[in-house]
């Protein structure tokens, strides 16, 4: 039996920044991944000449030397900033109605303001307002919840509690009342997983607050450049991997942690277990019934599982300015109601929202010479794909498929044409991948009640701990911070118990 401190089930953003983090405290740490690499969705893969990024549309929270954001000392801390190479993205976002309205948004507040009020003159005076909120919530947010102020309180941080659990589109609605500036300025919701009518008005708020102060960012190698970094990093720190080899069951006995047996047939002894995997696989499928505590099992029934995504994975022969792509990331929308394509999740029908991706207008090396990839992102649930027999799927996945490609052709004409290499991965893709149920990228849904600000990285079975997007918030720079978060947690419980 081999005997570690800690051992972390898979190797994804979180269980990658836990397992660094607790090798470079010395801690004696065992990573297990079912996969042959390591990244989660943080990875790639090749087509042709082309290297597809998976996952990564936009890092947020970096910043820049000068002015750097949370994920930069993160990322500092674990020792891997000198192996990586980061390019900031000119523009926001573009978001375009063919044939009706297009606007890009740069990435500093007051062009964003400028722009916006130069397109919706009436709104003039409410712009400004609406961000002097967004800005005075994120400042009150970082204050009290990411410096653990212990003297919060509502009258210290009177936004914080007022704004934090109220949906986005209420506050659109009391600001604004013309529905495109409201669209516009709420479009991330198709990549967060949730509508305005749903989404945490704080969650929306200190997304865009640090996307623009500290600017989108894309990574140079995609994000497989930064899952190899880390796993170097803890490889150099004298942690131990075994790839090809995921857990088959983690030993509970009298409320906490003795242990995991691998798929292997190995028999791991250890106090403590972080688990990049989700909870629900982690509590029903590793976990023995008995073992289970009933409050557990409670919470886990009053949460639902979130989307997974349609993505197209295209290569170009051309460079994006030969067909008019000159924005990294660009939304298209046919429809300004989106509780209804939201409701289109959860069917095979065409939303009318999607994000296309184009790495190369921010790193012209991304691709090959004279060539160029664009990813077209649609999110959806895994459900509607479940009812489709196995003889319809590939014709089911084809046809939506080009549904998403007819969007992008009627914004960037000549596209389709220029085709090279096209790939194709349905929520049953991901489900595959990445063992995830219904191959949800964000784990839940990401209403209020699954947010970070009710979620624990703990569980209730002693010595257990979470990391990434099923406890807490979805995306790269939430579930990196999360496994941080988790190893400092064990790190504290390993101090009180010497």
């Amino acid at each position: 039996m081999s005997e570690y401190d800690v051992v972390v089930i898979g190797a994804g953003n979180g269980g990658l920044t836990s397992a660094v983090t607790l090798a470079r405290a010395g801690k004696k740490v065992l990573l297990l991944e079912r996969h042959n690499v390591p990244g989660g969705c943080a990875t790639s893969f090749v087509r042709g000449r082309f290297e597809f990024e998976v996952a990564l549309h936009q890092l947020s929270g970096m910043g820049s030397s000068e002015n750097p954001g949370p994920l930069r000392s993160i990322l500092g801390e674990m020792g891997v900033m000198d192996r990586l190479e980061f390019v900031e993205m000119e523009n926001l976002y573009r978001v375009v109605i063919p044939g009706e309205f297009d606007i890009t948004l740069p990435c500093e507040r007051d062009s964003i303001i400028k722009e916006l009020q130069a397109r919706f003159p009436k709104e003039k005076d409410a712009i400004p307002k609406f961000f002097d909120l967004v800005y005075s919530y994120s400042m009150q947010m970082i204050q009290g919840l990411f410096f653990h102020d212990p003297e919060i309180s509502k009258e210290k941080y009177p936004l914080y509690f007022k704004y934090t659990l109220k949906n986005l589109q209420d506050i659109l609605d009391e600001y604004f009342t013309d529905p495109l500036l409201k669209a516009v300025l709420s479009i991330y919701w198709s990549y967060v997983g949730v509508p305005p009518s749903s989404m945490p008005f704080g969650e929306f708020a200190i997304m865009l607050f640090a996307y623009i102060e500290f600017k989108p960012y894309h990574l140079k190698g995609g994000s497989q450049a930064m899952s190899n970094a880390l796993l170097d990093e803890y490889l150099l720190c004298g942690g131990d991997v075994r790839f090809n080899c995921g857990a088959q069951k983690i030993v509970v006995a009298d409320a906490r942690v003795r242990g995991v047996e691998t798929e292997d047939g190995d028999t791991i002894s250890c106090d403590y277990v972080v688990s990049n995997a989700s909870t629900l696989h982690t509590y029903i499928d590793l976990i023995e019934r008995d073992q289970i505590p009933a409050r557990q099992l409670e919470v886990l029934k009053s949460s639902s599982i979130g989307p997974s995504a349609f993505t197209v994975y295209t290569g170009l022969d051309c460079e994006p300015g030969d067909i008019g792509i000159k924005e990294t990331t660009n939304f298209i929308t046919t429809t300004l109601d989106y509780d209804s394509a939201f409701a289109k999740w959860k069917t095979i029908e065409q939303q009318g929202v999607s994000l296309l991706t184009c790495y190369d207008v921010s790193d012209p090396d991304f691709s090959p010479p004279g060539t160029c990839q664009a990813a077209i992102v649609a999110l959806q649930y895994a459900d509607p794909w479940y009812t489709i027999p196995p003889s319809q799927y590939y014709d089911a996945k084809y046809r939506y498929a080009e549904g998403l490609l007819d969007l992008a052709e009627t914004v960037f004409p000549g596209f389709c044409s220029h085709i090279e290499e096209v790939e194709a991965s349905t929520p049953l893709t991901h489900l595959r991948y990445l063992g995830h149920p219904g191959g949800a990228i964000y784990g839940f849904d990401q209403y209020a009640k699954d947010s970070t600000y009710f979620q624990s990285n703990k569980s209730l079975i002693q010595g257990l701990y979470f990391a990434g997007a099923w406890a807490g918030s979805g995306g790269f720079q939430p579930t990196l911070t999360s496994g941080r978060s988790s190893a400092r947690s064990i790190l504290k419980s390993m101090r009180k118990q010497q």
